[in-house]
């Protein structure tokens, strides 16, 4: 990670974290779940309503760290007004750049969101940038619940996924 990339990543987490986009809770919401990472004590609610296969709005609470809550936040600007099948493609396009398996040079469909692809560089954190998306692709499913350190990882075995 750069100089530049290390700042503006830095940058971004706490701006994020102090004013988290989407934050709260809906009323009705269509789709729901609960994630949890044991190891830190991340803990995330997402609510969704789908219409029509689009995501009109999201939603998210709980208490967790400032790498997860400004994962949350991103993700949740990200995907506002999105398919939920192009929301499954940035599911699965974060957790590869996180894990060190999308270069984000090469052509995707993660925008700003690049600026958390240092963070494959601190094994220790990628549960914490990972856990919303995770919750969102259980959300998706109908999963209510999803845990970074359950043997069947969600979004690691969601079909059409390597």
């Amino acid at each position: 990670m750069t100089m530049n990339s290390k700042s503006l990543y830095q940058e971004v987490i706490l701006d994020h974290n102090r004013k988290p986009r989407n934050y709260g809770t809906l009323d009705h919401p269509s789709h729901h779940a609960v994630g949890h990472n044991p190891l830190c004590g991340d803990r995330l609610d997402i609510a969704l309503q789908i219409e029509n296969n689009h995501i009109n709005h999201i939603a998210f609470q709980g208490e967790s760290c400032a790498i997860c809550k400004a994962s949350a936040s991103m993700m949740t600007t990200a995907v506002k007004g999105k398919t939920c099948s192009d929301a499954e493609t940035l599911i699965h396009e974060f957790r590869e750049m996180a894990t060190g398996k999308l270069d984000p040079d090469y052509p995707h469909h993660l925008g700003r969101l690049t600026v958390f692809s240092g963070i494959r560089d601190l094994p220790t954190r990628v549960k914490c940038a990972i856990l919303p998306w995770h919750t969102l692709h259980a959300a998706l499913n109908a999963i209510s619940s999803v845990s970074t350190e359950s043997g069947n990882e969600p979004v690691q075995n969601a079909p059409g996924k390597a």
